[in-house]
């Protein structure tokens, strides 16, 4: 589904999702160099310290989101462009179902291809933030922020500018899913072909529903079990 309102060209579309993206991350890393002190190089190491990853997310993903409703608000509806529609219950009750067989399939896979369930990345921001006692605030980053920020970017922005027709549907799923999967440089080859398949599926449901609603939401819960199995293996 895409709605009445016109939208941005294809490359303007993928310019302006960048820009938003550069933008809040710029951001972020400004917030970091102002209050830790951390230069450039040393980013990648903030997920040792939990006070960092969450202002890093806290101040990078409302600028993100920003920007992405000011540019489709410029072409009319923001909320209709990007999505922002509540879906149907039989389409969450349908749509949670179809999440959770890809959450036991990724699992299986995981425990058949001899690689822990729980990654080391989630392992280091999980301790970090336990260490700084701000565990919660780390919750509320991964389940709410994120998913609001990444989906309003693949599934809002960069899906309403290049669908075109439902002739366009599935290629466009499966390039923002792509660069969905990209973004997260902190995975090794493995999980990004896990991302790469949630972004599919929230893809397809974004399509379906015409709800990105509905993907934050799954988003959430995706990034909401990572949590519990990251505690659960910390505890055991």
């Amino acid at each position: 589904m895409t709605g009445d309102v016109k939208p941005w060209g294809i490359f303007a579309t993928f310019a302006l999702g960048a820009v938003a993206l550069l933008a809040g991350q710029l951001s972020g890393i400004a917030a970091l160099s102002g209050l830790y002190g951390l230069d450039l190089g040393q980013v990648p190491n903030v997920s040792r310290d939990g006070g960092a990853i969450v202002l890093f997310i806290f101040v990078s993903a409302p600028l993100q989101v920003g920007l992405l409703i000011v540019a489709a608000a410029y072409k009319g509806d923001a909320a209709a462009y990007l999505g922002y529609k509540w879906p149907r219950l039989s389409e969450v009750v349908f749509s949670v179902a179809a999440l959770v067989a890809v959450l036991v399939v990724g699992d299986t896979v995981s425990w058949l291809a001899g690689r822990d369930i729980v990654d080391r990345f989630q392992s280091d921001i999980y301790q970090a933030a336990k260490s700084a006692n701000l565990l919660l605030l780390l919750l509320v980053a991964i389940t709410v922020f994120i998913p609001i920020t990444e989906e309003s970017l693949f599934r809002g922005f960069l899906f309403r500018g290049w669908l075109r027709t439902p002739n366009h549907a599935w290629p466009v799923i499966a390039i923002t899913a792509g660069l969905f999967a990209v973004i997260h440089v902190q995975y090794d080859w493995f999980l990004m072909c896990q991302v790469f398949a949630f972004g599919v599926l929230f893809g397809w449901i974004r399509w379906a529903t015409g709800s990105t609603i509905l993907t934050m939401l799954l988003h959430g819960l995706v990034n909401l079990e990572g949590v519990i199995e990251t505690v659960l293996s910390a505890s055991g």
